[in-house]
């Protein structure tokens, strides 16, 4: 009897057959992407000439974190760099800290943006003032909240700036602290920070985060900064890259002193926000950066589902359904555990058995929330 006719006369055959196509759908993704991770090498280029960098943050109402943080990267052990901060709408004490900073620092330049009702006041405006406003080719960006793991933070980034390099994706962790929320955003974090490394290595860069991204001025200006998507409060970072990025013109670094940190939302509602806020943008990824994003994503959903339900209608065939279930699992342990090892992050090993399920979740519930608000929620 053919295949056809065997599930037109049980149709309950296509849970074991969907679930080997998911299977092997997410084999394709850790063994064709996400597996390159094990093979990078922590190259630190010595050229011989230390690139002239320019960093920009960007900061509003940000007095305590300009405070605690900038200190750590106008001491970087770099010989060459400017340091601009983009004072933006400060209502806070920022102005005098900074004024303090530059009394100490000659290499920090502050740019103030006044309130001006005529403009819109986003995080993408205040971004082009400090490209503008800096003298150097190469850029590299952080957030005011953000601390450098160590003084080699640009040197590591800078040593990438080799041949037709124009873009360097360095990863913005977030600090460990000892709560069950904490330990949810460090997986979310880490595991976009696979994607978006491995899916870079394998040609196919989509996106960096602005915590921790180098680009060339004349990169940014040749293609009219954020013209395309100056409407939407994020995206600085992921659809600038989108836009840009090539296979030639884009390299990673996750060497363990080229990582920054910051503080992770303290209560669930305010990470709420801030995913659906990153989440609008992709809308406006490249359409094959959308079909690769969402097929694993998809898959993934459908595998767990399709894995329970194949175990409740075909228990007799338990040992080759739990078989693939095991398999997949060991090469996701093994890819997460060297992931963390390169990246720097502890105790999410066996916790990301159960992040690997439930953040699908989240992601549609931050999803569907976005289509039902109109209103756009602001970076600060």
């Amino acid at each position: 009897m053919k295949i056809y006719d065997l599930i037109i006369n049980n149709p309950l055959l296509l849970i074991p057959v969907f679930f080997a196509i998911t299977f092997l759908i997410q084999l394709f993704y850790y063994l064709f992407y996400y597996s390159r991770i094990l093979f990078i090498k922590n190259v630190h280029h010595v050229t011989g000439i230390n690139n002239p960098v320019s960093v920009i943050i960007c900061a509003r109402n940000e007095a305590e974190n300009l405070k605690n943080n900038l200190h750590l990267v106008l001491n970087q052990n770099y010989p060459d760099f400017e340091v601009i901060v983009v004072n933006d709408c400060s209502e806070d004490e920022s102005e005098f800290i900074l004024d303090q900073f530059q009394k100490q620092y000659r290499h920090l330049k502050v740019t103030t943006v006044k309130q001006d009702d005529k403009f819109m006041h986003s995080k993408k405006l205040a971004l082009t003032i400090g490209i503008k406003a800096a003298k150097n080719e190469w850029v590299l960006l952080t957030d005011a909240d953000c601390k450098p793991e160590s003084p080699k933070w640009i040197e590591r980034m800078q040593g990438n700036f080799l041949g037709g390099t124009e873009l360097v994706l360095g990863y913005g962790g977030y600090t460990q602290r000892k709560n069950v929320l904490n330990n949810l955003i460090r997986f979310d974090s880490l595991f976009i920070a696979l994607q978006y490394f491995t899916f870079t290595l394998s040609g196919k860069p989509y996106m960096g985060v602005g915590r921790n991204l180098a680009y060339k001025k004349s990169l940014f200006f040749t293609n009219k900064g954020f013209a395309n998507h100056r409407h939407l409060d994020s995206g600085d970072d992921d659809l600038f890259v989108n836009e840009v990025a090539t296979s030639k013109n884009t390299r990673i670094e996750i060497s363990h002193e080229s990582i920054t940190r910051t503080e992770s939302k303290a209560t669930f509602r305010d990470w709420f926000y801030q995913k659906k806020r990153h989440i609008t943008t992709g809308k406006l990824y490249k359409t094959a950066t959308k079909w690769r994003l969402s097929g694993e994503l998809l898959s993934r959903v459908f595998f767990y589902i399709l894995f329970a339900l194949s175990l409740i209608w075909f228990s007799d065939y338990y040992l080759y359904i739990l078989g693939a279930f095991a398999l997949r699992m060991i090469f996701q342990l093994i890819i997460i555990k060297v992931a963390m090892n390169r990246l720097k992050e502890n105790f999410l090993l066996l916790p990301s058995l159960v992040y690997d399920i439930i953040i699908p979740y989240l992601n549609f519930t931050f999803f569907i929330s976005n289509i039902f608000t109109s209103k756009q929620v602001k970076w600060k």
